[in-house]
Formats: C-alpha cells, structure tokens, sequence
C-alpha cells in the first residue's frame, strides 16, 4: 500500500515526462490522504474525433476516491489504495473500474515503511534513472455543497515475489505494491476498456528502482 508520496514539483519537467501541462494550482507536493493535488485522465471529449481535443488533461482533485454516492468525503481516508483483485466489487472502486475511470498520478516517488529492524522507517523509492513514476490509478467525481470534487485512487497488486517491494510493511502482512505503468503504456492505460484493465495490472521490474538512496535496488535493500 501507499499513502504517502512526493508529487512532480516542476512544471517543465511534469510536461516533459506526462505530455500534458499541471493544473494551474499543483496542488499538494508532499502528499496524504485526504490532499488535494493533480492527477492525469483522458477527457471524455478525445472519444468524438476531434483532433482539437487532446489524448491527456491534468486535473486538480483529491488523493483518496470518493465514489458519487458518498455523504461527505471522510470516506476518502480508506480509499487512497484499490486492491486490483477486488476492485471490481467493492463499492467504493467498482463504478469506476466498471466505466474505465483510468488515470494516472504523477509521482517522484512513494515512500514505504521498512520493518526488517523492528520498527517502521520511511523508505523513499524512487526510479534509477531519476525519472518521474506514473501510478495507474481509478477516478471519481463527486458533487460536494461547494461544486464537482475530483478524487482518485492508486491500483495495487500482490508484491510477495518482487525483490524490492516485498522488504516492506510488517512481516505478518501481505507484500502489496502500486502498479506503475511503462511510460509507452500510458495512453494505452487511459484509453483501455473495462475489459481489458487487469492487462496493466503487473509488477514494475526492480531493477528500474531504488531505494533509500542513489543506488541500484541491489545494493541498498538487498546488500
């Protein structure tokens, strides 16, 4: 699971990795749930051919999917991860992963608690070619008082036999990690069908990351 990340800060380096300009107001940098900060889908408009419109919009909302039916948006507080084995069923995801809601979030990197020595310390992973991650994520729209409030949700999948991801969370729980997507599948992600979404649900290749430090996975965690 992941409830802790660091957004992309600079602007030209957001367009340059994500094709697309932040929102006016990036938001949040250092990012909970419940914070407000930006998150990458395909407008609804790309699907009626015209070429005006482009493949990617970057929009504000809330990091942690609040589903259109909720009440008030405490809901958010549980929601900020969506197991890809359920995701179709529970309540909170499966109108947005039944209507292919996609999205990306656009993260420096996530940080995870390390508990090999016996108590949790925040490990920040990173990519090792200092890029940018997109995390497949699932987005909502909710109708607050005050106007329309876009949230989201990060995708997970079981990490038990992934070098990197399987160091952290408590020994007795289960190893998850969020999906983070190949650059050249993003707009493949954004436009995929309900039916083809569990395609995308795939661990990301450790030695594409790090940990803790400026080194190969190899020689920070498993050292």
């Amino acid at each position: 699971m992941c409830s802790h990340y660091q957004a992309v800060k600079e602007r030209e380096r957001y367009i340059r990795h994500f094709g697309v300009e932040p929102p006016a107001d990036p938001g949040n940098l250092d990012v909970w749930p419940s914070y407000a900060t930006s998150f990458i889908r395909r407008p609804k408009e790309a699907d009626v051919g015209d070429e005006a419109v482009p493949e990617r919009e970057a929009l504000s909302g809330v990091f942690g999917l609040i589903p259109h039916w909720a009440t008030d948006t405490k809901i958010g507080r549980q929601t900020f991860n969506a197991r890809s084995e359920t995701m179709a069923v529970k309540p909170s995801f499966r109108d947005a992963w039944k209507h292919a809601q996609h999205c990306i979030i656009p993260v420096e990197a996530i940080f995870e608690p390390d508990w090999r020595s016996g108590k949790a310390i925040a490990t920040r992973v990173s990519s090792v070619n200092g890029d940018p991650l997109g995390i497949a994520g699932l987005w909502s729209a909710w109708k607050s008082p005050k106007g329309l409030l876009h949230s989201f949700t990060m995708l997970t999948i079981n990490a038990d036999g992934h070098a990197l991801m399987c160091q952290f969370h408590k020994p007795v729980d289960e190893k998850r990690m969020v999906v983070i997507l190949p650059p050249d599948s993003y707009d493949h992600w954004l436009r995929a069908k309900p039916q083809d979404s569990l395609d995308f649900m795939r661990p990301y290749p450790s030695d594409r990351l790090m940990a803790g430090t400026e080194l190969p996975v190899q020689q920070t965690l498993l050292d």
